[in-house]
């Protein structure tokens, strides 16, 4: 039977010919052999066929769906050009070696060539593989090492995109995080209590919290400085005034040694240190809080943050963690007890990270083993609601928790829990109402912008319309006004010509005589001139004669 070989290469799809096979064996040994010397192996292998890749991303989508065990169109056009033709009723004469299996089973699916991959077949390929250069031609020495690394790094990068908000890796990075600040502001902690100590060591047992003994040792510095005026000041550090006045009684007859000066500045500045890496741890916590209620709402809600970024973690991913079975999750963290009981025969544990949240806590011991199965049972339900679900809310998980404390009523008290059906029914029902009100929120919001603007035109064009109105009736306004004045200075005007005819109805006589007196007047002065006038010509004349 002839044996072709398909190589997927960076740059295009390969189609090779296995000839002479006995002339090496069967035997992978003998083919690990022959495979280093070409002169051997390219007797035996011989290419056939190459058919290049059009673009950077066409041999993207081609890498994707060989990963992915599809077929593309491309491949079942090279494969159908360049292999003899298979007859639905008799075996083929030749099979396809392939490197991967998934592909393989789907291109026998779909064009009934027999394909197999074995270790006989990848040590071909192999060979393949390390010979490429030479069976292409016109290839450049760099040109494959070039394709393979653009290739795998846009390959990577395609995986690695997805969205932003939802990437599990900053809560497991966060997770490891917090408990590593856990151990060592623990340990740091200690080691100031004891420095502090040789100088003040009655503070200790005044003072149990690790954080508040720091901010006390930071705000005392030197006991033998310390009076009652710093009594507000450590009421404000340790929240309790009979606590400060006993810190102040107790400096007054310490047995501790003194410190020079030197050595309580380290003091305070380690103490100091100590202070911000709490303060940080809490910053921290609320961020683990926050990507938790973005990743993984539903985990959150019902177990707990930090419980489910401790799943989370231990699985490697949400995705993990969702592909886990209730039963890998009911014992996630305990393997190690899990594998000693497996091999001595013992008693398999309950319970693995998931003994952390509050649910078994407050279980009996009798029913610990069954409130941890039921617990992972719907952790695994609310992991994979997170990790499949488009929009990410609170509704399922809360549900959920619902259901484990109704389960916990059942075993203390005997109360029947609701069913799973009746309980998953309503939270789809809370969630399409809630979709609903989401999309009836967003149509408002165009309409109600629309109907803002139509208001806003709206109402310019009444201030406009209101404009004119007001315009023309202060216009009509004045014209009145107007029209009222003239008719008062009419009046006026009228009043005045009356009062005058009859004050020259009264004074008629005076002026008549003064108007006869005025004319006489004229006359004489007239008669006066034209004398003159008469003379001055006679004298002309008169002068003319001479």
């Amino acid at each position: 039977m002839a044996l072709h070989l398909l190589y997927e290469s960076a740059s295009g799809y390969a189609l090779f010919q296995a000839h002479g096979i006995d002339e090496i064996g069967q035997n992978t040994e003998a083919v690990r052999s022959s495979v280093s010397d070409l002169n051997r192996f390219g007797k035996v292998v011989k290419l056939m066929a190459f058919n290049p890749f059009e673009s950077a991303l066409d041999a993207l989508n081609q890498c994707n769906s060989v990963s992915e065990g599809i077929m593309t169109d491309e491949l079942r056009n090279f494969l159908e050009l360049n292999l003899p033709k298979v007859k639905d009723a008799k075996k083929a004469k030749f099979s396809l070696g392939i490197a991967e299996p998934k592909i393989g089973s789907h291109i026998s699916e779909v064009t009934k060539i027999p394909c197999q991959s074995n270790e006989f077949v990848l040590e071909l390929l192999r060979g393949v593989r390390l010979h490429f250069d030479t069976f292409v031609k016109n290839l450049k020495p760099g040109d494959i090492e070039k394709a393979q690394l653009g290739l795998g790094h846009s390959y990577s990068r395609a995986k690695v995109k997805f969205n932003v908000n939802r990437v599990d890796n900053m809560v497991i990075q966060a997770i490891f995080l917090l408990d590593t600040l856990d151990k060592d502001i623990n340990s740091f902690s200690m080691r100031v209590r004891e420095w502090y100590s040789w100088h003040f060591p009655e503070l200790v047992k005044i003072v149990n919290d690790n954080y508040l003994y720091a901010k006390a040792a930071k705000y005392i510095e030197d006991r033998s400085m310390l009076a009652e005026d710093k009594i507000p000041g450590l009421t404000d550090i340790i929240g309790d005034e009979d606590k400060a006045k006993e810190i102040v009684e107790a400096a007054k007859a310490s047995m501790g040694q003194e410190l020079s000066p030197i050595d309580l500045i380290n003091v305070q500045q380690f103490a100091q240190r100590v202070m911000d890496l709490s303060e940080y741890r809490k910053k921290l916590y609320d961020y683990l809080v926050t990507k938790m209620n973005d990743i993984a709402p539903n985990l959150a809600a019902l177990i707990g943050e930090v419980v489910g970024a401790r799943l989370i973690s231990h699985a490697g991913s949400l995705t993990n963690l969702a592909k886990c079975p209730s039963s890998t999750l009911q014992i996630l963290g305990a393997e190690k007890a899990l594998f000693r009981a497996l091999k001595t025969k013992g008693n398999t544990p309950k319970y693995g990270l998931i003994f952390h949240s509050s649910f078994i806590g407050r279980a009996s011991t009798r029913n610990k083993g069954r409130m941890a199965r039921y617990l992972a049972n719907k952790c695994s339900i609310a992991s994979r609601i997170d990790c499949f679900s488009e929009r990410g809310s609170t509704v399922f998980g809360e549900k959920l928790r619902e259901q484990v404390e109704e389960r916990l009523d059942f075993y203390d008290k005997g109360v029947a829990p609701r069913k799973n059906l009746d309980v998953m029914k309503s939270a789809i029902e809370i969630t399409q109402n809630k979709d609903t009100e989401m999309e009836t929120e967003e149509l408002i919001e165009p309409s109600t912008k629309k109907i803002k603007k139509k208001k806003s035109k709206s109402a310019g064009a009444e201030d406009v319309d209101a404009m004119a109105i007001e315009a023309a009736n202060g216009k009509t306004e004045e014209s009145k006004s107007e029209k009222k004045k003239k008719d008062k200075k009419r009046k006026s005007d009228e009043e005045q010509s009356k009062a005058e005819d009859k004050l020259n109805g009264f004074n008629g006589v005076e002026t008549m005589e003064e108007e006869a007196i005025k004319k006489k007047k004229k006359s004489k002065d007239q008669g006066v001139e034209e004398l003159q006038a008469t003379g001055d010509v006679k004298k002309k004349k008169k002068k003319s004669k001479e």
